[in-house]
């Protein structure tokens, strides 16, 4: 999500530009998967931690059950034969779960309380091969506070701590890092919600750059509302980081007519910038004490 992409974001999520700060896009081999793909049962049970921040006008609630509503992505100027074109595109920033009623997200998708009372977090949004978007009504949550927020022009520094309106108690909390950093290029994957859409899990990547006290560089397979995901090492499934600024992640096709997945070598382009977990002061005080 970046700020030179805002034409495009604003045609992608009218309602929520002040949640997309920057892009992301694809390195080398396109990793991304419906997590009901994975054939990795970590995947499956971190994603159960993980969730997207969602307007409520989106969601529909009968009966206990909330239908999620969204536009495909074709109808917002994707190719028809790019990946998950049809899939339903709701989400504008991802977040995840790191204590019993705390969750950790980009700083730029949580700038003041009117992003925190104006949307839900819902966990478990995910393609299953239907043409419906269902979650139970327990799976969605509210911001009732802003623990720690930061979002830094000089240090980049980009992540925000929130308090839901309740404790989760049918999940775990992901296990993050608590001291020190991660080692030069340690194997990576992402899971989160890409340009939006149904939970993704998207791996073989690695750290490219690691020198700044703040974030690292990587070349996850990220895109506009991935922004906030959890961002694991490959080996130990703890999470190194938040996923906050990238590449631009789709340019105009003008034979086509319409934008596809802009495409790098996995050590071209910009890489993804990912704040480090340990920069999240007041989450490390809770671990730490």
């Amino acid at each position: 999500m970046k700020l030179n992409f805002l034409v495009f974001l604003a045609l992608f999520f009218v309602n929520s530009m002040t949640c997309h700060a920057t892009n992301k896009v694809v390195y080398g081999e396109d990793n991304r998967i419906d997590i009901v793909e994975a054939t990795s049962n970590i995947y499956v049970e971190l994603a159960k931690s993980t969730a997207g921040r969602i307007t409520p006008s989106r969601l529909k609630v009968k009966d206990n059950v909330v239908t999620i509503t969204g536009d495909s992505l074709v109808s917002r100027g994707i190719c028809s034969d790019e990946r998950f074109a049809n899939q339903i595109s709701a989400t504008d920033c991802s977040g995840f779960l790191v204590g019993e009623d705390l969750l950790v997200t980009a700083g730029h998708c949580m700038r003041d309380m009117r992003d925190c009372s104006g949307y839900r977090w819902v966990f478990d949004f995910k393609y299953d091969g239907s043409d419906t978007y269902e979650v139970p009504q327990s799976s969605v949550y509210e911001c009732a506070e802003i623990v720690d927020q930061k979002l830094s022009r000089i240090t980049k520094e980009d992540y925000a701590l929130i308090r839901l309106d309740r404790k989760v108690t049918d999940r775990e909390p992901l296990r993050v890092r608590k001291t020190g950093r991660i080692a030069d290029g340690t194997e990576l994957f992402i899971i989160g919600h890409p340009t939006g859409l149904p939970t993704k899990v998207a791996d073989g990547a690695a750290v490219r750059t690691n020198t700044n006290d703040y974030y690292f560089v990587s070349n996850l397979d990220s895109f506009g509302g991935n922004s906030g995901s959890a961002v694991f090492d490959a080996d130990s499934g703890t999470v190194e980081g938040i996923l906050v600024r990238g590449e631009v992640d789709y340019v105009y096709d003008p034979s086509a007519g319409c934008r596809r997945v802009k495409q790098c070598d996995s050590d071209s382009c910009r890489g993804e910038d990912v704040t480090r977990i340990t920069r999240v002061a007041k989450l490390m005080e809770t671990l730490n004490n």
